[in-house]
């Protein structure tokens, strides 16, 4: 994957200052947009919720010049998101929402090219939890998962 890693680096780096604020704006932004998406929050710590959301966040960042370390941790966190009851169908939600977010903060530096490279970020990012995860292609392209 080859990744436009310095314009994500220099974007997120404008957030870093505020990524507090980003993480609570990201949730508003997603149980704002997508009010289905809020039970499955019923049972979180939402403060360690938001924690884990920017921990995630610094981890891809710092390792986008480390595809294997960022790879196997992407696993990882598809794996783990199974357990919290993650569909295939959430993560362009939480893709949306993410980038809604990004442009609220940086504000005049969203240009069309930083919203490229988090797009294709994203998409990267979806690829690797959804292996993690162990979903197959084609039933991420359904509309709703098999039973």
């Amino acid at each position: 994957m080859s990744l436009q890693v310095e314009l994500l680096e220099q974007s997120f780096e404008q957030v870093k200052p505020q990524a507090e604020a980003f993480v609570n704006s990201f949730y508003d932004n997603l149980f704002t947009d997508y009010p289905a998406a809020k039970p499955l929050f019923e049972h979180t710590n939402m403060a360690k919720q938001k924690q884990m959301l920017l921990g995630a966040l610094v981890m891809v960042v710092e390792n986008l010049r480390k595809p294997d370390v960022l790879s196997e941790s992407l696993k990882g966190l598809g794996a783990r998101h199974v357990k919290y009851g993650a569909l295939p169908e959430h993560y362009p939600l939480v893709g949306n929402s993410l980038l809604k977010t990004f442009e609220q903060y940086l504000d005049t530096n969203w240009q069309e090219e930083v919203k490229q490279a988090w797009v294709e970020a994203y998409g990267a990012i979806t690829t690797l939890m959804l292996e993690g995860a162990e979903y197959a292609p084609e039933e991420v392209a359904l509309e709703k998962p098999a039973e």
